[in-house]
């Protein structure tokens, strides 16, 4: 399995090549030449595997340059017993019949994110080391990806980390288990603006192909193919999880801000799982959302992304759009070029023509949610079902709704515990949501961080004085 750019300018490379470099040198996105295909058979032979092991089987089929044996043992440390809260790492939560959540905050920072950044740490770690190399970190964060990335690869050999953050964007707990990390090999940088800011900066200096080959600059956040390829496991795992037999339609929602996590299901589809509808829910910027209804993808500048109470999706410009375009476009990278040397021009472009098939052909609807929607779903879910949800996943309940069908489950996939948006809960509920034991005192700690401009000299600077050499 090799992989090339979205925008065509690449050779073809293995795995372990992309995973290291992030950006591909022509400004695009890592894609596999061809998805590989999953069958029916294939699909049943798998019900009776744990999490690790369906995660070293669907990996195995993206990373051909790691031995299986080895990509075996990285999926079982990172999956391990006691680094997620369940047994199962990845629960099926029914609310009702034929409507659960798909748990995926089982992990150390309680969030989505450590479903594939825990993986990442393993595997950095291994092709590192084979490697004998180093490896700085340079990502964005708008509330989970960064703390998940810096308990992945705290103390990690090889790899430091430098993570943006939009300064007072994200939720007092966000922050504190970030800031809080003490840590050599990690750097929190606070950025006045918002996250695309953040992004932007990153992707400036991800291509300054000179600097980036000097200070070794990879990327956590999920232009790295790793971490998308991570989080297709967990669709075979909800698949297998809500059917008997082989042919079964699940819908899945999913809460999307920089369309990593449901491009993910958008690959599970296309490898062969029955997926009947993806259903991207967007917050208040629903650049997404407009996209699905219209065909019209239009971000926004920074002084029009709202701040909202569900801040890990306050994101107008979607880094893994990109690579859904690229499919959309039959795989044409010089289209996919086109269009987004026009997206720099005139800040939109049309793809109108293919309304048809973004639901006919590839399963996708869509639908936006408001802040009253999240507190009415948030006190809904829990009166109804004596379940408490995160604003995220609030978003993604309320939008599900609208797109339930008889006989076919709809999975919802859990963004984060609701512990890390207390003041949300609070307002919905008339209570704050409970913190788990072991962060109790996390408020307290200490915490590391540098403010600065939202400024790509800055930034620089910073690595070039902290980055080891």
């Amino acid at each position: 399995m090799n992989y090339v750019s979205t925008r065509g300018g690449m050779k073809a490379q293995p795995f372990s090549d992309i995973l290291l470099e992030g950006l591909a040198p022509d400004g695009g996105l890592a894609m596999p030449e061809s998805y590989p295909q999953v069958s029916a058979d294939m699909l049943e032979s798998w019900r009776a595997l744990s999490y690790p092991e369906l995660a070293a089987k669907v990996l195995g089929l993206f990373v051909t340059d790691i031995p299986a044996d080895e990509l075996s043992a990285l999926t079982a440390r990172a999956y391990a017993p006691g680094v997620f809260d369940s047994e199962q790492v990845v629960p099926v939560k029914e609310l009702e019949p034929g409507f659960s959540l798909l748990g995926l905050s089982q992990g150390p920072t309680l969030a989505f994110k450590d479903m594939a950044m825990q993986f990442l740490g393993q595997v950095f770690e291994y092709v590192l080391t084979q490697r004998n190399s180093t490896l700085n970190i340079v990502g964005a964060t708008s509330g989970d990806t960064g703390s998940a990335a810096e308990y992945a690869l705290r103390g990690k050999r090889g790899v430091s980390v430098f993570m943006l953050s939009p300064f007072g964007r994200m939720s007092a707990f966000q922050r504190a288990q970030m800031y809080s990390l003490q840590d050599e090999n990690i750097h929190n940088l606070s950025v006045k603006g918002v996250f695309d800011d953040c992004q932007d900066i990153v992707k400036a200096l991800a291509g300054d192909l000179q600097f980036k080959s000097q200070w070794h600059l990879g990327a956590v956040n999920s232009i790295n193919w790793a971490r998308i390829s991570a989080q297709v496991v967990y669709y075979f795992w909800g698949w297998l999880r809500s059917t008997t037999e082989a042919g079964q339609k699940v819908s899945f929602a999913v809460p999307s801000g920089n369309f990593g996590n449901i491009l993910s299901g958008h690959i599970a589809r296309q490898m062969g799982l029955p997926i009947h509808q993806l259903v991207l829910a967007t917050n208040e910027n629903n650049v997404l959302e407009e996209f699905f209804r219209t065909g019209i993808y239009r971000p926004r500048g920074s002084d029009q992304t709202y701040a909202t109470s569900s801040p890990s999706m306050d994101i107008s410009r979607a880094s893994n759009f990109e690579r859904f375009v690229f499919d959309l476009l039959d795989r044409d990278g010089s289209k996919v070029k086109a269009l987004w040397e026009q997206l720099a021009k005139e800040g939109q472009f049309d793809l109108s023509e293919h309304l048809p098939r973004f639901k006919e052909e590839f399963g996708f609807v869509a639908g936006a949610s408001s802040h009253q929607d999240r507190l009415d779903t948030i006190a809904q879910v829990n009166q109804q079902y004596q379940t408490l949800i995160d604003p995220h996943t609030a978003d993604a309940v309320k939008v599900a709704q609208n797109f339930r069908e008889a006989g076919i489950p709809m999975l919802v996939l859990e963004t984060a515990l609701p512990a890390k948006f207390s003041e949300t809960i609070e307002e919905a509920i008339g209570q704050p949501a409970p913190v788990p034991e072991h962060l109790r005192g996390l408020a307290a700690l200490p915490q590391k961080v540098v403010v600065m401009d939202a400024d790509v000299a800055q930034v620089r600077r910073y690595i070039e004085e902290h980055a080891p050499r």
